[in-house]
């Protein structure tokens, strides 16, 4: 039986999430700005927890360096354990307070760490972002919950853009605030969530009615591997998850080898890959927020994430193949229009789960991306220095085998999802009005 959104609040009231209500419009900017801020907070720190670090250590960058990869792992493995275990606490108690809660828990760490004192509490502040960084779960989980389901390519397209733009503005605001003070961008951090929360607390409705929340909270579906099993339920989720785990782990390429390679086989300092990294932060914002939503109607869905694939595969080809700057600066628009697959995917596997399991279906695919940040640092990074090394496989030097790499991990990701997709629909049926 389908439920009539009507039913969940009291005749006298209207529903604060009805498309036409402006409520509805304030809860989607306030999970957009939620996103954004999470995602500053965390670049604003990006440029200075290192130097922090080495601070708190007595000056040895050596063992900076390994603190460092050290603070990335345990950030990633927090988002891998919490991810499911938010999910499937706002599919039982709703999305608004888990938001909430992570909010508000994200500003008092980012405080914690701008007091530390001594390295482990540096750490386990850490540790702790990492928990409360899992509610970009449930931020999924609420747009899923509010927007129709030929609308939510879109939705998850301006998420896309909300990620870009705090990676785009916050290294730089970070770089200039670390540079007057170490720990200020940790302050700016913290007000930034904490204002957050505060906006959400007034203005955000809840989108999970009682009705339609879980019966009881199962640790089972609260764990990492336990939610998967919610995957492997639906064969198309499942495969389409696969997808989503292979472009994670691919991304990573560009997190781990970009700069050294750049500097390795073009000479690029600094102040050209700082230049190039918001270049790609714009192209992907611009694709995310403009693009999905506009190509989705005239695409459909399937078609979108084959071509978003194809394109994807040309950029890491170009970035892993080209022998001079200019060609390398070529493949970014491909590597960026790769982005059209993500949201129209994300969309297709939320049409396939029950409502009230949409929390650890989010869940799970944080996970999975948690996952790929885990390893993926240190598979790429160690195949890049082999293959410029004497000992490089087949008498080959290849600077760039990282990005081949990952060209051939995203064709993979194309080959499943032309099988998991086979027999769908071009486009996601829009429903027909109802009669007044």
């Amino acid at each position: 039986m389908r439920l009539d959104k009507r039913c969940m609040f009291p005749s006298h009231m209207t529903d604060p999430l009805a498309p036409e209500h402006p409520r509805r419009n304030a809860a989607v900017m306030f999970i957009f700005v939620t996103v954004t801020i999470d995602m500053l907070a965390f670049g604003i720190i990006i440029p200075v927890l290192p130097h922090l670090i080495v601070e708190l250590i007595g000056g040895s960058i050596a063992k900076a360096a390994v603190w460092s990869s050290g603070f990335g792992t345990l950030f990633m493995l927090m988002q891998f354990v919490c991810s499911p275990i938010q999910g499937a606490l706002s599919d039982r108690f709703g999305r608004r307070t888990v938001i909430l809660i992570s909010s508000f828990g994200l500003g008092v760490d980012f405080i914690v760490m701008a007091l530390a004192p001594a390295l482990w509490l540096l750490f386990v502040g850490r540790a702790v972002s990492g928990m409360c960084a899992a509610s970009f779960t449930t931020s999924n989980a609420y747009i899923a919950d509010i927007t129709p389901r030929e609308k939510r390519a879109a939705a998850f397209g301006l998420l896309g853009a909300a990620f870009g733009i705090g990676f785009i503005v916050g290294p730089a605001l970070g770089g200039f605030l670390g540079h007057l003070w170490i720990r200020l961008p940790f302050w700016v951090a913290a007000g930034l969530s904490l204002l957050n929360f505060c906006y959400g607390f007034f203005v955000l409705p809840e989108s999970l009615p009682k009705e339609r929340r879980s019966a009881r909270f199962d640790w089972r579906h609260a764990n990492p591997l336990g939610s998967l099993l919610l995957l492997k339920r639906y064969p198309q989720v499942f495969a389409l998850a696969a997808v989503f785990f292979l472009l994670a782990l691919a991304q990573f390429s560009l997190n781990a080898t970009y700069v050294l390679y750049t500097d390795y086989r073009y000479g690029w300092g600094p102040q050209i890959v700082g230049y190039t990294l918001g270049f790609v932060g714009l192209c992907s914002g611009l694709v995310q927020a403009v693009l999905v939503r506009r190509w989705v109607p005239w695409l459909g869905e399937r078609r979108m994430i084959l071509t978003g694939l194809a394109l994807l595969i040309v950029g890491y080809a170009v970035f892993g193949f080209a022998p001079e700057a200019w060609i390398f600066l070529a493949g970014i628009p491909f590597l960026c229009l790769g982005g059209l697959a993500g949201p129209p995917a994300q969309s297709l596997i939320t049409h396939q789960v029950d409502p009230h399991e949409q929390g650890r279906l989010q869940g799970a695919l944080t996970s999975l991306q948690s996952l790929a940040g885990i390893f993926g640092p240190a598979l790429f990074a160690n195949i890049f220095a082999l293959f410029i090394s004497k000992h490089a496989p087949l008498s080959g030097h290849l600077p760039g085998a990282a990005f081949v790499l990952a060209a051939a991990l995203a064709f993979v990701a194309l080959l499943l999802t032309a099988r998991a997709t086979r027999g769908m629909p071009a486009r996601t049926p829009v429903p027909e009005p109802k009669a007044s």
